[in-house]
């Protein structure tokens, strides 16, 4: 057995000898590019933190101490040697392990992540309670450099400097190049900086100056700037000590020795401080190291690995396993020019790479695809996703209008508007994980006269709700919300899908809400959007689109729908890509025996309220069918208006309307989107079904076959 397949827990490593550390950071590895190579995942971020993982669980008793992950793409390691290894090999599967930390998987992960910015509030309220508490445990925190630009993070600092609130914090540098390379005087001075005689000597220092007779409250001052001034001079990290944490770096990230006395020293402080570590993302697969932008995401290019056995799955140092794997996995990640990928096709799924880093990348960004293999080169030729139909538009109507500027929050690639950058670089903004701040500067774009797109995912647009409030709304900004990733994403779990958006905005004053039922019906309704001057939500899946023939894209009328079907019995009514679903569920309901009208509603609010209640004159039944959360969505407006209509007109009085859509009452797990619709029964035989239960329940037969 490997060190690694012995391994019970993280209490054991406090008794392994360095060789055998090294040894088992090597089979974490191996396992990490094993999984991934299979399941999919954030590779580079988890490979590079492995020296961090072992040395912050060889100090800190997990799970009495905490060790927080801010976003938690990360933490694979953290998995692997708390327990999980046996079923890591499900990773982001259908009833396997989460991608990003989960409470209910272990009591060695302490919050459910997928976010950025998150980590350092989280810990601090966790070291908070621990201080009202009088209690001993100790906090760190694993914050990378880019989630520590979100506003959030800043906050937090803030606040943890004003209130000297104890934790380590780890500041995981591997891409934007915060600081200069590791110097010897800066470790040097890092080494005193945690020294207790430093401390000590430096405070009694600082007492006798100050009673100095008649000078010593300027001497003090004098003498203290003078230090400041060496430090700040040798050391990166003036920001953190002006807001009172005490700052130490830069670290050799992958020197694990090193770390964990630095890490030490550091958990002996009665203060926070920040630990900047430098680490290489992707350590030890030399294909990842090169490229650290396609590797980072949770699609990525092939993987092709060496033969498996005892030797080569323990591997040694990762430094060698990653020399040993590069020359073969190198030939799998090459790339070929392809007009698919072009028009966004994804590298190895239906879905584009990004999920949360910055910056973010796929071979999208670079205009390639895999095609080392035939099962590549077959991908590369299915149908675009919307996201890249999306993008293609864009950079089309942004030819034509001057005043359209991109915006995105850290996800140029993962939003499409990387394209839109490589046309228009001036017209294009990135501010980072800030969605809150992109919706707001994204107002005053609007009220200077411009036409601002901001491309969020579903998930994270969440986080710019107020801003949607009272920034967009209240000042009815001609703000284009491109909503990607909305309804289900699958394997990120409950952190990422695109659920709860439609009820949260349908609230909203001056909001239109719209989703188109195929791609070619995206393209019109980007330019419906920016043919009118009120706030506008677009919002489109993840999916790849339904290849229909392409059509020249026109401007559509603001709250209407449309009819595809006509019927006798029933009508559906559906809000997105949904509505191709229900045309297959209404010719199944014909072959039952059931006449079935399809409606394709395009917008929740304004509802077209007319031609739904023409359609549904006469019919018992009204379905309506939408990918998101039932509670206040769409299906709730129709809702309300045959509750309206009923007080006024007499035949409404006995039309039932059933909303079938993602129940409210709890979150949607990880797992393949097309496993997730058939267990919520939004796939075409789920949504049959419910149909035929209401059915029987109001007593509507079928017609005989052949009668109709």
């Amino acid at each position: 057995m490997s060190i690694l397949e012995r391994l019970t827990g993280p209490a054991e490593l406090r008794g392994m000898s360095d060789e055998e550390l090294d040894q088992l950071a090597g089979e974490i590895r191996d396992t990490i590019i094993r999984t991934v190579a299979s399941t999919g995942g954030h590779l580079g971020s988890s490979l590079g933190v492995v020296e961090i993982t072992l040395a912050l669980h060889r100090l800190l008793e997990s799970p009495r101490d905490k060790v927080v992950w801010d976003t938690g793409h990360q933490a694979y390691a953290h998995k692997l040697l708390t327990g999980r290894l046996d079923r890591f090999h499900t990773l982001r599967q259908l009833d396997g392990i989460g991608g990003f930390p989960r409470r209910s998987e272990s009591e060695h992960d302490v919050m459910d992540g997928g976010h950025a910015g998150t980590g350092l509030s989280i810990a601090e309220g966790l070291a908070t309670a621990r201080d009202l508490r009088h209690s001993m445990e100790r906090i760190a925190v694993v914050v990378g450099d880019a989630a520590l630009m979100s506003g959030l993070s800043l906050e937090a600092l803030n606040d943890i400097g004003h209130r000297q609130t104890q934790l380590l914090i780890v500041l995981n540098d591997n891409e934007m190049s915060i600081s200069p390379a590791v110097g010897a005087i800066s470790k040097y001075l890092s080494e005193i900086k945690l020294s207790s005689a430093w401390r000590q000597g430096r405070t009694a220092y600082d007492t006798v100056t100050e009673r100095i007779p008649v000078v010593g409250t300027r001497a003090l001052e004098l003498s203290r700037r003078v230090r400041q001034s060496v430090i700040s001079l040798a050391q990166p990290g003036q920001l953190f000590e002006d807001l009172g944490i005490t700052y130490v770096g830069v670290m050799p990230g992958h020197d694990r020795s090193f770390l964990e006395e630095t890490f030490r020293r550091a958990l002996m402080l009665n203060e926070p401080v920040l630990v900047h570590v430098r680490t290489q993302k992707g350590k030890g697969y030399k294909p990842a190291e090169r490229d650290q932008v396609s590797f980072h995401g949770a699609a990525l290019p092939p993987i092709e690995l060496p033969p498996t056995d005892v030797h080569d799955r323990i591997g040694g140092p990762a430094a060698a396993h990653g020399d040993a794997m590069a020359s073969s996995a190198a030939g799998g990640a090459s790339m070929a020019p392809s007009r698919d990928a072009e028009a966004g096709a994804p590298p190895s799924s239906s879905v584009m790479a990004d999920r949360r880093g910055y910056p973010h990348g796929s071979p999208l960004e670079k205009g390639a695809v895999p095609s080392a293999t035939p099962e590549a080169n077959a991908e590369a030729k299915k149908t675009p996703n919307y996201t890249a139909f999306f993008a293609r538009e864009l950079v089309e109507l942004g030819a034509l209008d001057r005043r359209i500027v991109g915006i995105t929050a850290g996800m140029p690639t993962g939003t499409g508007l990387a394209r839109f950058q490589a046309q228009f670089p001036d017209r294009f903004i990135d501010v980072g994980i800030a969605e809150q701040h992109a919706v707001t500067m994204a107002t005053g774009l609007a009220l200077g006269g411009m036409r601002p797109v901001v491309a969020l995912y579903s998930t994270f647009l969440q986080r710019a709700f107020d801003q949607t409030v009272h920034d967009v709304c209240q000042n009815d900004a001609s703000v284009l919300l491109a909503v990607d990733r909305a309804g289900l994403v699958g394997e990120d779990g409950t952190s990422h899908q695109g659920m709860f958006t439609i009820p949260a905005q349908r609230m909203l004053p001056n909001l239109i809400i719209a989703s188109p039922k195929d791609e070619q019906e995206l393209r019109s309704l980007l330019r419906t959007a920016l043919a009118q001057d009120h706030p506008f939500a677009l919002h489109y899946p993840r999916d790849a689109g339904f290849g229909v023939p392409e059509r020249e894209p026109e401007v559509l009328p603001v709250g209407r729908g449309e009819v595809l079907r006509a019927g006798r019995d029933l009508l559906l009514v559906a809000f997105g890509p949904i509505a191709m679903r229900a045309m297959e569920v209404a010719a199944a309901l014909e072959a039952q025996g059931w006449s079935a009208g399809v409606v394709n509603a395009r917008y929740a609010k304004p509802l077209d309220r007319q031609l739904i209640l023409d359609q549904a004159r006469g019919k018992r039944l009204v379905v309506t069918l939408e990918e998101s959360v039932v509670t206040g969505g769409f299906g709730s407006g129709v809702l309300e208006a045959f509750e309206e209509a009923r007080a006024t007109d007499p035949v409404y009085r006995d039309t039932h309307v059933r909303i079938v859509g993602i129940p409210g009452d709890r979150f949607v797990d990880h797992g393949a989107v097309s496993d997730l619709r058939r267990l919520l029964r939004l796939d075409v035989p789920g949504i049959t079904g419910q149909v035929v239960e209401a059915l029987g329940q109001l007593g509507v037969p079928a017609s005989p076959a052949g009668a109709r």
